[in-house]
């Protein structure tokens, strides 16, 4: 049930991405974010794993 948040809440700020709506990607990395660090606690995915997709997410919005 995490993972499927955690992979839902991606695919959405991958969406807002593609849409170019900067203020609507900023909201939804920051759930993306915090769905990922929740997993993290709970041992469901590995904290590199993690740092690495909240890395990327952080690259493209910053690239808007």
């Amino acid at each position: 049930m995490v993972k499927t948040r955690v992979r839902s809440a991606f695919k959405k700020a991958q969406h807002a991405f593609s849409e170019n709506d900067s203020d609507q990607a900023k909201a939804e990395v920051t759930k993306a974010i915090s769905e990922m660090d929740k997993a993290v606690s709970k041992g469901i995915i590995h904290k590199n794993t993690a740092a690495r997709k909240k890395s990327r997410l952080m690259k493209k919005l910053n690239a808007l």
